[in-house]
């Protein structure tokens, strides 16, 4: 492709900024978002039109084109103001056309033709690999890269987008001022994306670059070859702007920083979990209520085998107690290997549950009554049955594992609340490292980004031509 790009993505980084206003924008921009969802619940249904229109004329009908690049400007504005950017304070104008005045503007050339069999498959197979690259970008702060069934495209929040301008909010909060650096990246990543959205809409055949054009105006034309005639070339000077390396140095940096976030975010949460969810007696634990119909409540097959050669070392002591609903009823609580389990249970009615929260779901097995009491049955590695609360414990080993919830006297209908939770004395070292890992992610993330950027924005010396 010859000449500037069709779609157009300028934006002025509009200083001073509030060094707080960016905490409530959310609330703010509550009276665009109203407004946003009914357009865009109407965006798909113009872009079904809008296909049909190109399919069968070559075409897209001005009106509807207005309709789409009007929606696309409205919440380009609104994402500028608020989590895609925080790139200006003054707030945005409920308006579909251009206002050259605002900070953030949006400009589509229209196309007087378009390909009728580029229609059937840019939306989907073409755009499949700028859909990947984008949603790395803005795929959890301001949108979210995707598409309906009829094309349209559709934003949500998150991703690298989000990162950064989070931390732009950050320094802003401190600082009271926006890093030049992360800015030009923000809207690289914004650009990028606005771009593959004009494309999945229908609104250009023209494919969009894989390149990151980054700051706030559009990259200028590329200059004229060198005339044969002319003068001696000055010498070899380091290139200066946003080369391939600092771009991919820059990238590099923001998956650090985004890796660095879920390492983060686990590592808390393992914290939490041994801080928060440990009992006097050292055990993590769990707990939900289960009833069932059936003689038997059955976990799904435990299979410790991946924990390492010595499940104990991650796990420590497992621990796991039932608490019937009648408390005047006896319970019966066992644990086996699932082999054996599956043997004393063939042609019994039990229920499988998938996991503890209660929330997972129970596939009831048909069969008859317990032939055998589960007291009786030889087949258990640890068990308990009586009223009350009834617990056994027994330290972690590899293999498979399956927890069977009874009545003690095998009768139908089980209603009991069952707690699960085991020592794990690797769970403070655990959570330790992976945060540990998270800040050190997170610090080159920081570093790679600073350095990409200081380089890109660095001022060449002055150089003088030979002669």
């Amino acid at each position: 492709m010859t000449g500037p790009y069709p779609v157009r993505v300028e934006a002025d980084l509009d200083e001073p900024l509030s060094r707080w206003l960016w905490l409530v924008k959310w609330l703010l921009a509550i009276p665009h978002y109203l407004v946003l969802a009914v357009l865009w619940f109407c965006y798909p249904f113009v872009g079904l039109c809008a296909f049909f229109a190109i399919l069968f004329t070559g075409r897209y009908p001005r009106s509807l084109f207005e309709y789409t690049v009007g929606v696309l400007r409205w919440s380009w504005r609104v994402q500028y103001y608020s989590y895609a950017a925080l790139g200006t304070d003054r707030y945005p104008p409920f308006t579909f056309g251009d206002v050259p005045s605002y900070p953030a503007r949006l400009q589509i050339d229209y196309p007087h033709r378009l390909s009728r069999g580029l229609v059937l498959v840019k939306w989907w197979l073409l755009a499949l690999p700028q859909l990947i690259i984008v949603g790395f970008f803005v795929g959890g702060g301001s949108w979210f890269a995707g598409r309906d069934d009829w094309g349209g495209f559709w934003w949500a929040s998150g991703g690298l987008v989000g990162i950064l301008v989070f931390i732009a909010a950050v320094v802003l909060l401190f600082t009271g001022r926006y890093p030049r650096p992360v800015f030009d990246f923000v809207l690289g990543m914004d650009r990028w994306t606005l771009r593959v959205a004009a494309y999945v809409s229908l609104l250009t055949d023209a494919y969009p670059p894989f390149r990151m054009d980054l700051g706030g105006s559009e990259p200028a034309p590329p200059p004229p070859p060198p005339s044969p005639l002319a003068g001696p070339v000055t010498a070899a000077e380091t290139p200066q702007g946003w080369t391939p390396p600092r771009v991919a140095g820059a990238v590099g940096g923001a998956v650090l920083l985004l890796v660095s976030t879920g390492l983060l975010t686990g590592g808390g949460a393992l914290l939490w979990a041994d801080r928060g969810r440990r009992d006097a007696d050292g055990y993590v634990t769990g707990s939900a209520a289960f009833t069932t119909s059936s003689p038997a409540l059955v976990s799904d097959s435990i299979d410790l085998s991946g924990t390492g050669p010595d499940p104990a070392a991650l796990l420590g002591t497992v621990r796991i107690g039932a608490t019937a609903t009648d408390p005047a009823k006896p319970v019966f609580v066992g644990v086996g290997t699932t082999d054996r389990v599956l043997d004393y249970l063939a042609g019994t009615q039990y229920t499988t549950v998938t996991d503890l929260s209660g929330r997972g779901a129970q596939t009831l097995h048909p069969g008859s009554a317990v032939a055998v009491l589960p007291s009786d049955a030889q087949i258990w590695t640890t068990e308990s049955a009586g009223p009350g609360t009834q617990s056994v414990t027994w330290p972690a080993q590899a293999g498979g594992w399956t927890v069977v919830v009874m009545n003690a006297d095998g009768s139908g209908g089980v209603s009991a609340r069952v707690d699960a939770g085991a020592t794990a004395p690797a769970l403070p070292w655990l959570a330790t490292g992976v945060l540990a890992v998270g800040v050190l992610f997170f610090a080159g993330g920081v570093a790679l980004v600073w350095m990409s950027a200081r380089a890109a924005t660095r001022r060449a010396p002055p150089s003088f031509a030979a002669g």
